[in-house]
């Protein structure tokens, strides 16, 4: 085996299928040159010439088609004449199986300072070379992924970028569907209410808290959903945070139905619109907690970008839910 070009010389040649997307071996190319370790370098730069190379910074060094080693173009114009390409070449190259990802395959060449990557398969014959500048894109395209998933997108920074930009009748399209949902559900909580009208008039401060108990049952749900969906942007499943994020809804929920019972004593004396408000609190900050978890995990399920549809289908389902649980724990304690 000389200096010369793999079994693929021109084109751009890769080791590529589908079932290889998103792999080293979606970026190998045999279009590189390759030599035997006994050769000397001289030769090896001599043969270089008149051919046509995906990359030539590097020189697979192989023997049986087995890789052994790397060599690059700048250890061997340093070599003396006559020296066997062994003797320059990096013996323990950093190596990657067709099957791993692109990413872990762009790390590994950049922590061992390579000017190329080497996919070998289980065999440890070699099956192409990953070039600096394929290395390159695959760097910059998962650090444009990652951005966007730290800013809470589920797609890459480009369409985010594009949602940004879009026309007024896209940014319609996106919206205002989840909002015709919200509208139908205040609707529906007018409804609500209305069924609760008795109990409404026979104790009207019980309407007093009504906004109350909503708002903060949709806070702590927004306090939720916002850690959830940041969450699964970087990779967290909602199942890792499930179990503590409920307890924490429930305690924040005891600790706001303390301090609001207290309050309500207090200022307006009335002991059984206090304890209503109080158990309306734990309950609906709970629920709210779970709406707030359920919900973006079930549109990222559904391939739907939980920033657009979370906030206005959790807030229409918490609020409807804090109505109820209020209204019944009222209904149940005033007399």
């Amino acid at each position: 085996m000389s200096a010369k070009p793999g079994p693929a010389e021109s084109g751009g040649a890769r080791i590529s299928a589908g079932e290889f997307v998103g792999t080293a071996a979606a970026h190998a190319t045999l279009a590189v040159p390759t030599a035997r370790p006994d050769e000397p370098v001289d030769t090896v730069l001599s043969n270089l010439r008149g051919h046509r190379f995906d990359s030539a910074a590097v020189v697979a060094v192989c023997r049986d088609e087995r890789l052994v080693g790397l060599a690059s173009i700048e250890r061997l114009l340093g070599a003396t004449p006559g020296t066997a390409v062994a003797a320059v070449m990096d013996a323990d190259p950093p190596v990657v199986t067709p099957r791993t990802t692109q990413e872990t395959a762009a790390w590994t060449a950049v922590h061992r300072a390579e000017p190329g990557l080497a996919v070998v398969d289980d065999d440890g014959v070699f099956r192409g070379l990953v070039p600096p500048d394929r290395l390159m894109a695959v760097l910059l395209a998962e650090h444009d992924e990652d951005l966007a998933r730290l800013g809470g997108f589920l797609g890459t920074a480009s369409a985010a970028r594009a949602a940004s930009g879009e026309r007024v009748r896209r940014r319609l399209w996106h919206r205002l569907p989840w909002l015709v949902v919200g509208l139908l559900g205040a609707m529906l909580s007018a409804g609500v209410v209305g069924a609760f009208e008795d109990v409404l008039q026979r104790q009207v401060l019980l309407a007093f808290f009504v906004p109350a108990v909503v708002y903060l049952a949709d806070a702590v749900g927004t306090q939720t959903e916002t850690l959830v969906v940041r969450g699964l942007s970087v990779g967290v499943p909602v199942r890792r945070v499930a179990v503590r994020e409920s307890v924490t809804g429930l305690l924040i929920g005891v600790c706001l139905a303390a301090a609001a019972a207290a309050l309500t004593l207090w200022l307006w004396g009335d002991g059984q619109v206090a304890v209503a408000v109080g158990i309306a609190l734990v309950a609906a900050c709970s629920i709210a907690t779970v709406v707030a978890m359920i919900l973006p995990w079930l549109l990222s399920r559904l391939g739907v970008d939980p920033v657009y549809g979370s906030g206005p289908l959790a807030t229409v389902v918490q609020d409807l839910l804090s109505i109820l649980v209020y209204l019944a724990a009222a209904t149940a304690v005033v007399t």
